[in-house]
């Protein structure tokens, strides 16, 4: 083989290691970007990662928040009409939040089973609910 394919082929195969390279990269960052949505039936049914955060939608029951401190620490539970999961918020919860309407929080299970939220989203008029919280109210309620 001649020097200059010889180069020429070296560089070729250089070219395709770095793009290779490149997309690996940039499927392990979009991996580890990615965030699933999972409903209260699901996370009590264990579907749910243990040790990632996901978001997690349902309505906010009635009659179940509350402020156990001082602090800005806030519990409250979320339901699909099914089943319900305990969610504490550490922070200021958005305007529109009220019982009796559709969230999706973002966040990690504890070691309790609690869902600890780091992020609370609320609908934002009357007529709107996500599109993951209205597909799950939905399902056909399993026993």
């Amino acid at each position: 083989m001649k020097p200059i394919r010889r180069q020429r082929l070296i560089l070729i195969l250089l070219s395709l290691a770095g793009l290779g390279i490149a997309v690996a990269f940039a499927l392990q960052a979009f991996n580890q970007n990615l965030m699933y949505f999972f409903s209260t039936s699901d996370v009590i049914a264990g579907k749910a990662p243990a040790n990632a955060d996901f978001r997690l939608g349902g309505m906010v029951v009635k009659g179940s928040l509350e402020r156990p401190g001082a602090d800005l620490l806030v519990r409250f539970k979320l339901s699909d009409l099914s089943k319900e999961v305990t969610v504490e918020y550490t922070g200021i919860l958005p305007d529109l939040f009220r019982e009796g309407q559709g969230i999706v929080a973002k966040g990690r299970l504890d070691g309790r089973g609690v869902f600890v939220a780091q992020e609370v989203l609320a609908k934002h008029d009357e007529n709107y609910m996500p599109p993951e919280v209205a597909s799950t109210l939905k399902k056909p309620v399993q026993p």
